[in-house]
């Protein structure tokens, strides 16, 4: 039964991006066209990360990214940053010890986007790590990191990096190149607005280097990033590609290279204002100090009130699907996405009435209104 998603990813569809994927498609096994033609969506979408880097669209949900970057990176006993600033921040430490690396945390508050000036004091005491882990926009909480600064001071030690903007990047600027990230990654189903199943992966020329000098085999095949590094000369893929997807992916890239890669930033930036400020005005506490992603805000709930009876209340009055947060945010924090085609004014409008009625309805008092307060906000 079709429910209108409103969580913050997977995101809405666009109807050519879905047509897109309903259309005939060649056998990538087989077809040497393809392969030019994969190579030719991988290099649209560098142009909106600006990464001159070897970029690979791998066919797994993002977190086949995830895990693949700290596959190929790392080997037993190998030192690890993990730059721990939210849920999915410490998500990784879990990947880089399956495959046997030693995690060192850097652990900050989840309310606020990484210090630049804690970091490298700390890297001065210990910068002795082979690579370090960061999110661009921890997605539970909406906390958006510094990418430029973190990154460049990370190179300046000498330590690779590994990023997730899975939730970040087309609705926050990246500058892969410019910010020195050595693997990036990226999913279908956020911001892109494509369908789930797609992930992007960039990866610097540092990074190439790393995996030629390990000395063990990486420990997985599927989740191996150097089995993609001769592919284009080769005319042929490590496995069967869903190119049905594929298709449908470069459509998403097209809709966002022709609104203009700036204007999609910009569109995501004001609407995420007028919501904030909006909440503010409500009388709503969000649950970040500072640092406040454009793809995704969490608000923390007023007392005797749960994010679920929220979330329950529009899902069964509306057929609507609102998040709350995840682990132990979970009943504390609801999230307004606000990313990829959710990003549209008449779609943030009609969940602000919808929130707008269920918090009065469970007993939060105001004489103010979500809906009129998003339309001052928005200039």
């Amino acid at each position: 039964m079709y429910k209108f998603n409103f969580s913050p990813g997977p995101t809405l569809v666009r109807e050519n991006v879905r047509l897109a994927r309903a259309k005939s498609v060649t056998n990538p096994d087989i077809d040497v066209d393809f392969v030019y033609y994969y190579k030719s969506v991988c290099n649209k979408f560098n142009k909106i990360i600006n990464s001159t880097g070897d970029t690979y669209i791998l066919s797994g949900e993002a977190i086949l990214g995830l895990e693949a970057a700290c596959a190929t990176l790392t080997e037993p006993g190998d030192r690890v940053l993990v730059i721990d600033n939210g849920v999915y921040g410490h998500f990784f430490k879990d990947f880089v010890e399956i495959y046997g690396g030693d995690t060192v945390l850097f652990t900050t508050d989840y309310k606020t986007g990484v210090n630049l000036k804690e970091l490298d004091d700390f890297l001065k005491e210990d910068s002795n790590f082979k690579y370090a882990t960061l999110v661009h926009c921890d997605t539970p909480t909406g906390v958006i990191n510094d990418l430029d600064g973190i990154c460049n001071l990370l190179k300046k030690y000498g330590i690779l990096s590994v990023v997730d903007s899975v939730s970040g990047m087309v609705g926050e600027k990246v500058d892969f190149d410019g910010s020195k990230i050595d693997i990036i990654i990226g999913g279908t189903q956020k911001a892109i607005s494509a369908q789930p199943g797609l992930t992007i992966v960039s990866i610097s020329k540092d990074a190439k280097k790393a995996f030629k000098e390990r000395k063990v085999p990486v420990g997985s095949f599927y989740a191996n990033l150097m089995i993609w590094e001769h592919y284009l000369e080769e005319e042929y893929f490590p496995y069967t590609l869903p190119a049905s997807d594929i298709m449908s992916l470069e459509v998403a890239i097209d809709n966002i290279l022709e609104e203009g890669l700036q204007t999609v930033i910009d569109r995501h930036a004001k609407l995420a204002e007028a919501v904030r400020e909006s909440l503010k005005a409500y009388g709503l506490k969000l649950y970040l100090d500072d640092c406040f992603s454009n793809t995704v805000t969490a608000i923390t709930l007023p007392n005797g009130l749960k994010a679920t009876d929220i979330s329950h209340y529009i899902l069964k009055k509306y057929n609507v699907l609102l998040a709350t947060s995840l682990d132990t945010f979970r009943d504390k924090i609801l999230r307004i996405g606000h990313m990829g085609e959710n990003a549209r004014f008449a779609t943030i409008f009609y969940i602000m009435s919808l929130l707008d009625e269920a918090f009065k309805y469970l007993g939060y008092e105001t004489d103010k209104n979500l809906r009129d307060l998003f339309l001052e906000n928005y200039k």
